[in-house]
């Protein structure tokens, strides 16, 4: 079974994927392996904001996701730190939060076809306030998120429309909980849909 943490930045998912790595042994942990790509994109001085260039950038991601989603399915059940859908939401929608319409469903077509297959069986989506995200954002200075303020105004808006609401996204508000308490009910909704998804096999 594969499972994903989505949300924010700044939300609490890095912490609460680090509890369940302390709580439950029995979850592979998938992380976004992405210093390989990075590096490739300044190797091959790539600009997201250029058309050509872009779709160069989003084909590395979505190729290297379906590679990572192959290797989780090897486990019984795996938690992706951001699967497949995230980098289906983000190909899709960068541009429209730049103010650019590009094609990208035609010009990445066949990439696009390769990760909708890599999908996850359910989706727990970390949701809080602006007014949250902004302050915890400005608490943490563990690591430079110089693309916070465009990812909040203009991304953020078309990740809830993206997300919520869909069949298989379950949502948990963060605001006024601490984050021992977003770890131990992340902790609770893997067991869950660990525990259903057994009992749906043996059926």
């Amino acid at each position: 079974m594969i499972l994903s943490l989505q949300g924010c930045m700044a939300v609490g998912k890095t912490t609460a994927i680090q509890y369940l790595r302390e709580k439950a042994p029995y979850v592979n942990i998938s992380y976004e392996t992405n210093v390989h790509i990075v590096e490739e994109v300044k190797r091959r001085k790539l600009d997201k904001n250029v058309y050509e260039d872009y779709l160069e950038i989003q084909r590395l991601w979505l190729n290297n996701e379906v590679i990572r989603y192959h290797k989780a399915k090897a486990f019984a059940c795996s938690i992706m730190d951001f699967g497949a859908e995230e980098i289906e939401f983000y190909t899709l929608n960068y541009p429209k939060s730049i103010g650019q319409d590009w094609d990208i469903e035609n010009a990445l077509k066949k990439e696009l076809e390769q990760v909708r297959k890599c999908m996850p069986d359910r989706i727990l989506f970390l949701d809080a306030s602006d007014e949250v995200l902004l302050r915890r954002k400005e608490n943490d200075n563990t690591r430079s998120r110089n693309f916070f303020e465009h990812y909040l105004k203009y991304l953020l808006p078309l990740k809830r429309d993206w997300f919520i609401g869909r069949e298989n996204v379950d949502v948990l508000n963060v605001d006024d909980l601490s984050a021992e308490e977003v770890g131990k009910k992340v902790k609770e909704w893997v067991d869950f849909w660990k525990e259903h998804y057994l009992k749906m096999k043996e059926e």
